[in-house]
């Protein structure tokens, strides 16, 4: 029997609905309506719902809707801001002006993009230390200051978003002094976690929900209001959000920013204390004199650096040191409440390291990441069901959503991961014309994938090829950085169209300069795989370089495999095959973005057409016209208007 909610949904959506009365030319999208009626189902009858919902299905409108006619407390979890600001800004003022419901709502991100008043201050009162461009940033932060309502750094304009002056002004959980601030009432961080806390309907990101959602299983204080209803869009990303959130990270970066603290406070205030400063300087030289050994011995496994006996030594030396500065310091506690601050997090960092050390843990994989100059250490658990199934509880609805869920027409990987084996799993294709409107082409003769100078030349000429047929209007998307710079090296000397390089901006300056341009040629690695949207006749060709598996030598690769052989499971069928098959579709989902583009995919890989895996990779992917001749591919590029 239909519940109120259901009743409501159906209507809104029906061609007299309040969709179709305030959308010109509405046309109602049978996928869309199913979604709709799907999350009024899991939210009046209480249960969790897995759904994927390909391009074009119009998901943001199908879960909006229920949620707000539910009259329910709701928390939307989104994995980028883009998305997150669309929804709060544009989509949410839309449905309730549409549907006449006033709920507070609320926008909430993490506390590093909201200005600081307190940091802002202490900068300028520096200012004459500082260069003219740093000066130049600071004076229009300042006057965008005066006008903000809510500190948003994102709506700061007068300032590049790369810009490292930023990085200073924006709050940070380490610089905030809570009550003790002369800004403590006026503070954008703590206003925007009022009004959430106060709101009926919460915009956040995945990052920002699971930071609250562990602050509170640890009885902290939290950001978010209980949820009736949580909806996690591009729910693809949440695995891997669990997986840092439930792990554990260590930044070298961090030390060396204590212990220079330590050193500025021997210099500002505690004169008659050198021994901070000597001991601080030895612990530099021995922190940065270890990053180089890992470094250049090229590990990525902790466990590889615990067998090296002379890595082992000089790791437990550093340790050593910096109890040393730790118990040095402690003994100044209450003599400078810079000093106190930083013993407290001297004392937690050389806490997490000395257990990282230990590397106790046998169900987490301990990995070595360099990181410019300095090093990341992340524990990563090899399974997170166990975790997962405890935070999502009982008394909320949970409902995922993306346009990638899906491995071979099933959505049994997602949901095992995360420990949801009972919620309701639905697929809904894409309503595009996929055969008409998408051709995939596997061009023949292709080298064995690698790296060889061979599998260069040929990708280089494959995109010469297509890059003139489309005009420019082209990504290409690389599975390496060692290869994207190999190519785009050879393309600036053959084709005559703007190249636009990871690496060369940030990727929204990259973007708009794409779409600016109207003839441009993109290429980028995997933060450029997913969530962007250039529609039309801007992106006719997109072509990927091969299947992007995980590589073997992995950190956590290797210990979820060792841990599915244990288990009596095939490592690559579980856990490479499923992974790859949802970030390729992801690539593959920035070519058709609306019923009127027309594309061409391109896959320099033949192992989707001559290994038996490939059907699940074929089968995964919209149902495109494919063909193995690069010439009918260059055609039909060359027939898009």
């Amino acid at each position: 029997m239909s519940s109120r909610l259901q009743k409501e949904v159906e209507l809104a959506f029906s061609s007299e609905g309040a969709l179709a009365k305030s959308i010109h030319q509405y046309r109602p999208r049978q996928s869309q309506f199913d979604m709709a009626m799907a999350v009024s189902d899991a939210v009046a009858n209480k249960h969790n719902l897995i759904l994927e919902a390909g391009t074009g299905v119009g998901k943001t409108y199908a879960y909006l809707i229920p949620a707000l006619l539910s009259g329910k407390q709701v928390i939307i979890s989104t994995g980028s801001k883009n998305l997150q600001e669309q929804l709060f800004f544009k989509d949410l003022p839309l449905l309730l002006k549409m549907f006449s419901v006033a709920p507070k709502t609320a926008l909430l991100k993490g506390r590093s993009n909201y200005l600081c008043q307190l940091r802002l201050e202490k900068n300028l009162q520096n200012i004459s230390k500082m260069s003219p461009q740093v000066v130049d940033e600071l004076i229009k932060i300042n006057q965008w200051a005066s006008m903000t309502k809510d500190g948003d750094i994102g709506n700061l304009t007068a300032v590049a978003e790369n810009s490292a002056t930023i990085g200073t002004v924006t709050s940070t959980k380490e610089s905030c002094t809570g009550k003790k601030c002369a800004y403590y009432d006026a503070c954008f961080s703590r206003k925007a976690k009022i009004k959430a806390q106060d709101a009926k309907v919460v915009v956040v990101n995945h990052h920002l929900f699971f930071a609250d959602r562990l602050l509170k299983d640890t009885g902290f204080a939290e950001l978010l209001p209980e949820a009736d209803v949580v909806v996690f869009d591009e729910a693809h990303l949440v695995p891997d959000v669990c997986i840092n959130y439930f792990g554990q990270q260590i930044a070298t970066r961090d030390i060396d920013r204590l212990l220079n603290q330590v050193i500025d406070v021997y210099r500002t205030e505690l004169r008659d204390t050198i021994q901070l400063e000597q001991l601080s300087q030895r612990s530099l030289v021995k922190l940065s004199h270890w990053q180089n050994e890992l470094l250049e011995a090229e590990v990525t496994d902790w466990r590889q650096v615990i067998s090296n006996k002379a890595l082992a030594t000089q790791s437990w030396d550093l340790l050593t040191e910096l109890m040393t500065i730790l118990k040095v310091t402690t003994e100044h506690v209450g003599r400078s409440e810079t000093l106190d601050s930083i013993v407290t997090q001297l004392a937690t960092l050389i806490g997490n390291l000395q257990s990282y050390f230990e590397c106790h843990d046998q169900n987490a994989a301990y990995s070595v990441e360099p990181s410019g100059r300095f090093t990341m250490l992340r524990v990563a658990p090899i399974n997170i069901a166990k975790q997962c199934q405890q935070l999502f509880d009982k008394n909320t609805q949970w409902i995922f959503t993306s346009a990638t869920l899906q491995v071979n027409r099933q959505l049994k990987h997602f949901a095992d991961e995360l420990g949801l084996g009972k919620a309701k799993q639905i697929i809904l294709d894409s309503p595009f014309d996929y055969p008409n409107q998408a051709l995939f082409c596997v061009p023949r003769h292709l080298a064995k994938s690698g790296q060889s100078a061979a599998n260069v030349n040929q990708l280089v000429d494959v995109c010469t090829q297509a890059i003139n047929a489309a005009q420019g209007r082209t990504f290409i998307l690389f599975t390496s950085h060692h290869m994207l710079q190999q190519v785009a090296i050879a393309l600036q000397r053959k084709v005559n169209y703007p190249l636009l390089v990871q690496g060369q901006a940030s990727k929204q300056s990259l973007l708009n300069k794409f779409r600016q341009l109207g003839n441009g040629v993109l290429l980028g690695t995997s933060s450029f795989w997913e969530g962007i949207d250039v529609r039309g006749r801007l992106l006719s060709c997109v072509i990927i370089d091969k299947l992007p598996f995980v590589s073997p030598d992995d950190t956590l690769y290797r210990a979820r495999a060792a841990n599915a052989e244990r288990s009596n499971k095939d490592p690559f069928q579980t856990i490479s095959l499923p992974q790859a098959v949802i970030s390729l579709k992801q690539g593959v989902g920035r070519l058709i973005r609306d019923e009127k583009d027309r594309g061409v995919l391109i896959l320099c890989d033949n192992r989707i057409v001559n290994r038996p895996y490939g059907e699940a990779f074929i089968n995964s992917l919209p149902p495109m016209s494919r063909t193995r001749d690069l010439d009918t591919a260059l055609s039909f590029l060359k027939r898009i208007p």
